[in-house]
């Protein structure tokens, strides 16, 4: 971590004086802030360490030097802990295993950790925890779906997790990849290329050789590999980089180079020659194949059919989220896409080489989606800690004593079109996003909110789920209400056409943008979103 902190060093105060150009006129408070990496610990029984040098995952690693880096960059007051000792002192706990609350004030306006770390405040801050979570950030890889945090709900209806049940706001979940809505996207940074470092790639690139993403041995160990990986050998030379210690790992066939696990800088030397860069279906969304992007490589991944879930797959079972994974890297695939990622069914032989013959052709220069570049995560954990606050109580809506012009409450139609923005002639309340950026709509049955608001060309915004929960909505929608219920359901606000029934949310901890039925239409609050920048809305800096 301590070295990635120092080889991109120079990117972020770059980037950091950009930002402080085009933030120059705004008032920004100075945070103390906890960072608290609990899978480091001695007492999660860290699995990490000992492994990174052996080929182990690096992406957690990777995320949490990045985010040091930003919350230290964007001039904020940050201690670390990686141990309970140090959380103790902290924290000011009293000393010993047993939970004893706080004995005085907070000590900190933010706390940045992950599950571990959370299940070890549990344990050892006792009552104090629920009193202050609000200040909790959870960095959570594959993300947390309001179903799962909800304990009573999860219990009751058999969202079983064994990571879930800590009913905070969905939005104190920050994720690794924007693929989860509900979540907050923290994302982490790839390196940045200079123009002559861009034209000397473009110069210098092999066109028949590729690189397998899979540091470690049994990254390699599935069946028919073998087929697609001949194919590829017909057309290309094949590298990997997988981690051995004496002898060479026997799952490699012999027609690969195996270079051994690589220090970054020769890696990334290694995918700035390499025409390919292709992946086997495992590790999940890591950040190697924005890497290799970022060096000018094409990535090839396989299309997974059916989508990967805890329904039908190990690596999920137990995870808080239904979320179905279409393809090895599903951020690639969808806000990528081709030339620079292709995504197919590796196990069509044909289909399989007629793209190898189709890379060979292409030309792609590098690139890199500005959110994952160190200004776009500045920018994104700025307007985090300035706007994001789960504290303090929400003004109360609707107002007690709201009477609206219309029927159809504070929303508009936009001309030609089936979706409502917020009238402008109408009282604004206090939110963030502003609800300049609203945008709501009815999904088809059987349709989440998030594919709805994608559908779109929108995101589903769940602090905007609150100003879509009254029964005006449904009027403005044209949708026929036979009765107005309020009920705990993930699926809520929500019309049934069977029955004409119109359905809000009765707990807010519920509020969505994950799930679907057959039975429902949902109400879904969308927004827009700035080039680049997915988590944040025009109107959001």
């Amino acid at each position: 971590m301590r070295r990635r902190i120092r080889r991109l060093s120079a990117q972020w105060a770059s980037s950091a004086r950009r930002l402080d150009e085009k933030l120059r006129s705004l008032w920004r408070e100075q945070k103390r802030i906890l960072v608290h990496v609990g899978f480091l610990t001695e007492e999660s029984g860290d699995v990490f360490s000992p492994k990174v040098l052996k080929g182990g995952p690096l992406g957690e690693m990777v995320q949490w030097a990045d985010i040091l880096t930003a919350l230290h960059v964007l001039g904020h007051d940050v201690k670390i802990s990686v141990s309970l000792k140090e959380l103790h002192g902290f924290l000011g706990v009293p000393p010993g295993r047993g939970s004893c609350p706080l004995t005085g004030p907070l000590p900190f306006d933010l706390i940045y950790t992950d599950y571990h770390g959370l299940q070890q405040m549990k344990q050892h801050m006792g009552l104090s925890l629920r009193k202050h979570k609000c200040h909790i950030r959870v960095i959570d890889t594959f993300g947390t779906e309001p179903a799962y945090n909800h304990e009573e709900y999860a219990t009751l209806h058999g969202y079983r997790t064994n990571w879930g049940y800590w009913n905070l706001h969905g939005q104190q979940y920050m994720t690794m990849f924007p693929h989860t809505p509900d979540n907050s996207f923290m994302g982490f940074v790839a390196e940045e290329l200079n123009e002559t470092e861009r034209m000397l790639i473009q110069r210098n690139k092999v066109n028949n050789m590729a690189v397998v993403y899979g540091k470690d041995a049994s990254m390699w160990k599935f069946e028919g590999k073998e087929n697609f990986l001949t194919i590829l050998h017909r057309y290309m030379e094949i590298h990997g980089t997988v981690y051995y210690e004496t002898q060479r790992p026997p799952e490699v066939p012999a027609f690969v180079k195996n270079h051994g696990l690589l220090p970054q800088q020769e890696l990334q030397q290694l995918l700035r020659k390499a025409k390919l860069f292709i992946g086997f279906g495992f590790p999940y969304e890591g950040p190697a194949p924005l890497e290799a992007i970022a060096n000018g490589c094409i990535f090839l991944q396989p299309k997974f059919s059916p989508p990967h879930s805890s329904l039908n797959h190990e690596f999920f079972r137990g995870k808080p989220t239904s979320r179905k994974v279409s393809s090895q890297h599903p951020y690639a695939e969808e806000y990528i896409g081709r030339p620079h990622v292709i995504t197919i069914d590796f196990n069509n032989s044909e289909v399989f080489d007629a793209t190898i013959r189709e890379i060979m052709k292409i030309n792609v220069e590098p690139f890199l989606p500005y959110e994952y570049t160190c200004e776009g995560m500045l920018e994104r954990v700025h307007a985090y800690i300035q706007n994001q606050d789960f504290c303090s109580p929400e003004v109360p809506f609707p107002p007690v004593n709201a009477s609206w012009a219309s029927l159809s409450g504070p929303f508009l139609p936009l001309p030609n079109s089936r979706v409502l923005t917020w009238a402008a002639n109408t009282t604004s309340f206090p939110s963030w996003p502003p609800l300049t950026a609203l945008r709501l709509l009815t999904s088809v049955q059987g349709q989440s909110c998030v594919e709805a608001c994608q559908s779109e060309g929108l995101i589903c915004e769940p602090a905007l789920h609150r100003f879509i929960n009254i029964k005006e909505a449904f009027s403005a929608l044209d949708l026929q209400c036979e009765g107005v219920e309020s009920e705990m359901n993930h699926l809520f606000p929500a019309f049934s056409a069977e029955h004409a029934e119109c359905s809000l949310q009765h707990d807010p901890l519920l509020f969505s943008c994950a799930g679907s039925s057959p039975k429902y239409q949902r109400l879904c609050p969308c927004r827009d979103y700035r080039k680049g920048q997915v988590a944040l809305c025009r109107d959001c800096l």
